[in-house]
């Protein structure tokens, strides 16, 4: 994981206490250079990577205007977005940290939020950053940071904001391998089954999001995540089955959802009491 500016040392061992303490994920990653995926206890074979993450303070977050709302239990559904903006040729982590930047002032100043909607981003270049605070080390603990990124809903989704417009175009093979690993941390960190677990914004809400073409990879991208977890030695639990009046409801995708930059369908419900 690489280290930024502002989060430092401190919070490090922060993650690395939580980790240690709920046998959730140990800090490492998938081929970075700079730590390799140790194991939680002495007693448990499996070994949960965590992919490379850029901390808030590596784009300069502002300071969410009210207090972070954090469950101790965890999620039971990752959700998959698109951010609706352009599908940027612009790689760099620079373009990375400016696009979590921009999405967070929309956010604050336009939808008059506490923070950063999503718990994380990827950018088309494949990096991955931190979006809602106090997100690394909730997910470190098994615990869920409530974000504001699927409507009466966000008490049991953890949300990752893809970058681009996937209606039509696909993500970059970089975005695709860098969520392929981010959904096996997850669902190795949360105990959750790929197949039943990782769903798209519209089986929730009313929305085209995450775009009909990233939206028709998911069953791939689900045994992506399975042979991923599988090779790491992460443990996979049994896909639910049961009903569940929070889950997933599979509404019609509408016609003339509005077309502007950052908006892809309801984020907030009267059921949620963050924003």
């Amino acid at each position: 994981m690489t280290e930024n500016p502002g989060s430092g040392l401190d919070r490090r061992a922060i993650l690395r206490g939580a980790a240690i303490a709920s046998g959730a994920v140990a800090l490492g990653a998938f081929g970075a250079t700079n730590a390799s995926a140790q194991p939680v206890d002495a007693t448990d074979v499996a070994r949960i990577a965590q992919p490379e993450l850029y901390w808030r303070g590596a784009w300069n977050a502002r300071p969410p205007s009210g207090p972070i709302q954090v469950l101790a239990a965890p999620p039971r559904y990752i959700v998959v977005h698109h951010t609706a903006t352009a599908n940027s040729t612009n790689y760099t982590l620079d373009h990375a940290l400016a696009l979590s930047k921009s999405i967070q002032n929309y956010h604050m100043d336009s939808n008059g939020w506490i923070d950063t909607g999503q718990q994380l981003t990827i950018s088309r270049g494949g990096h991955l950053m931190e979006g809602r605070d106090r997100t690394p080390e909730s997910i470190a603990a098994r615990q869920h940071v409530v974000g504001a990124h699927v409507a009466n809903n966000n008490n049991t989704c953890i949300g990752i904001e893809n970058e681009g417009t996937y209606t039509s175009a696909s993500p970059t093979q970089a975005l695709t391998n860098t969520l392929v690993q981010t959904l096996a941390w997850l669902c190795g960190a949360y105990g959750l089954n790929p197949q039943s677990a990782i769903l798209g914004h519209r089986d929730f809400n009313a929305t085209a999001c995450p775009g009909d073409v990233l939206y028709s990879m998911l069953p791939d991208l689900r045994n992506r995540v399975a042979q991923t977890m599988l090779a790491h030695d992460i443990p996979i639990a049994a896909a639910r089955h049961e009903p569940d009046e929070n889950g997933p409801t599979y509404p019609a995708v509408p016609d003339n959802e509005p077309e502007r930059e950052f908006y892809h369908g309801p984020t907030r419900g009267e059921d949620d009491f963050s924003r």
